[in-house]
């Protein structure tokens, strides 16, 4: 599972013109799911998206986490992040989990982080969305879970 994170001042998803996710200051994670992800990647991927510390302390540096701050968490899903790119001009997608199993496992890891974390909102999987933000930093971090 590969997320790329961004610590934001504010997020939110469109889709058809309406919101369907949004956020004030916390992380936008856009998230893919490859084949043979499973529980175990997506519990350490909740964990890594709540303790991963990239927000400021009193002395500016980053040493807290969307847990210590209380922060919005905005999941989307995005499989071309799990693209092939090593060569040619076109991105191959089979190192992308096949929709069927990135949609159950992408839905288990927002089941999960609405369970352990407040403000929890999301995108809408297979739908062409306008994801909408403010980069505070700027601050992005990819994070991947074998």
């Amino acid at each position: 599972m590969i997320a790329l994170i961004q610590r934001v001042s504010t997020a939110r998803v469109d889709v058809d013109g309406a919101t369907v996710g949004a956020i004030g200051a916390g992380l936008l994670a856009l998230v893919a799911v490859q084949p043979g992800d499973g529980e175990a990647q997506t519990a350490r991927m909740l964990q890594r998206l709540l303790g991963y510390r990239v927000f400021g302390d009193a002395a500016g540096r980053m040493n807290r986490s969307l847990a210590d701050t209380g922060g919005g968490l905005l999941l989307v899903s995005q499989f071309t992040l799990a693209a092939d790119t090593d060569s040619g001009m076109r991105p191959s997608f089979t190192t992308a989990a096949a929709p069927a199993e990135a949609e159950r496992w992408f839905n288990r890891l927002v089941e999960l982080a609405r369970g352990a974390h407040p403000g929890v909102e999301t995108g809408r999987f297979g739908a062409h969305m306008q994801v909408h933000l403010v980069n505070d930093g700027p601050v992005t971090f990819r994070l991947e879970v074998r």
